[in-house]
């Protein structure tokens, strides 16, 4: 049976950083703001979803990544792979310039310690000379500074970039390609394809099935789901939430509605606690893991059983599921992919072949896989994520523990 709509019991909206998302309209929460009680379609909003798409993702899930398995960083689904030739040099010490968008959360400061691991590792073998990073601190304009100041210098054997937004970024990105240096692209994209290689995981839509099939796959017929959001007009958390729609409007789960919680912790407690004082909530869907330990708060608090819940590779997350044996998963938006734009641009001045489009495995973490990722990180922080694929490097684990 199709549940064809939800009512939207009030959203707000606030500009936010975020893990690995992109806004390009500030202004589009307007559009997605509704009033208590008003009644919205539940059907995914066409300038979100893109179905072509959606279903690629969703039978990328399914295939089996080229490389070694336990170097999922090096792996690659169905990659086709490019000619790098003319970028080769046999110089060694080669200088690599980084233009990060920020390190303004949990997730991007756990992949920007690996990525610098990561240097340091191809610095001990002489194939990285020096390390020049700008961080922009979420702002565009800084970032497209940081990116001509990279190109001006000449001092750039290639330029790495992760992109605060897409469309504002993308002449930025085509400067720096236009400058004849090689360019890596990842995390976010950008509407340009001049890159030698564009970096990701899978993407929003297999993000937001996860998390989705789990809770059809978990609760009755007729169960109650709440959906928490951290703020619209993001593109991968767009992406998200508009598979889950797809999946959630296929159920015969009832949707009581969705939330944005701006990714506070105080504000995602008090959001259940309101739902869970209306009546019963059987399940909680997130776009993002951060705070679902405060949304399991609440539900303690109240002294009503845990949700079925759909967190995210957070340690924090990941102990209290195993603590009070929760029902739940954990999707990922692998942050192992820190590590592989270093890598890539090290083989792009080598001569060898990369993929021109270097889509990562994203594999949910599991009741099957969780216990290896608590004991893999017995000693991490709570905010560390459990697939941040540093073991391997310089300094683990302390650089990642004493953060």
């Amino acid at each position: 049976m199709r549940i064809p709509r939800v009512f939207v019991a009030g959203c707000a909206a606030a500009a936010l950083t975020l893990t690995a998302c992109t806004v390009d309209d500030p202004d589009a929460d307007g559009e997605d703001t509704a009033a208590e009680g008003e009644e919205t379609d539940l059907s995914p909003d066409d300038e979100w979803f893109d179905e072509e798409e959606y279903e690629l993702q969703l039978a990328q899930r399914d295939i089996e990544p080229e490389g070694p398995a336990d170097e999922p960083w090096l792996q690659a689904i169905e990659p086709e792979m490019i000619d790098t030739s003319e970028w080769a040099t046999d110089e060694g010490d080669a200088t690599l310039c980084f233009s990060n968008a920020s390190v303004s959360n949990p997730w991007r400061v756990t992949g920007f310690l690996t990525m610098e691991q990561q240097v340091e590792a191809l610095m001990d073998e002489g194939e990285i000379g020096d390390f020049r990073v700008s961080d922009a601190n979420d702002d565009d304009d800084v970032q497209i500074s940081d990116i001509q100041a990279f190109v001006e210098s000449g001092d750039c054997d290639a330029i790495i970039i992760s992109p605060s937004t897409t469309a504002t970024l993308t002449p930025a990105v085509e400067e720096a390609c236009d400058s004849g240096v090689p360019v890596v692209v990842f995390d976010r994209g950008v509407n340009t394809d001049c890159a030698v290689t564009f970096i990701h995981p899978i993407g929003g839509y297999a993000y937001g099935a996860d998390a989705a099939e789990f809770l059809v796959d978990n609760l009755e017929p007729g169960s109650t789901v709440l959906a928490l959001r951290i703020l619209p007009g993001v593109d991968v958390l767009e992406h998200r939430w508009a598979a889950a729609q797809q999946v959630f409007g296929d159920s015969e789960l009832e949707i009581l509605g969705f939330e944005f919680t701006e990714g506070d912790g105080a504000q995602i407690k008090d959001h259940v606690t309101q739902y869970l004082q209306r009546g019963e909530v059987d399940g909680i869907w997130m776009d993002a893991g951060d705070g679902a330990v405060q949304a399991i708060e609440a539900y303690e608090d109240a002294g009503m059983d845990y949700p079925v819940i759909s967190g995210e590779d957070e340690m924090s997350f990941l102990r209290k599921w195993d603590e009070e044996n929760l029902t739940a998963i954990a999707p990922v938006y692998t942050n192992f992919q820190w590590r592989t734009p270093v890598i890539a641009a090290v083989d792009i001045l080598n001569g060898e072949e990369v993929p021109e489009e270097w889509i990562l495995p994203q594999d949910p973490v599991t009741e099957e896989t969780l216990q290896d990722y608590l004991e893999r990180n017995e000693d991490m922080p709570s905010l560390h994520y459990a697939q941040f694929g540093g073991e391997d490097l310089p300094g683990f684990p302390e650089v990642w523990e004493d953060r």
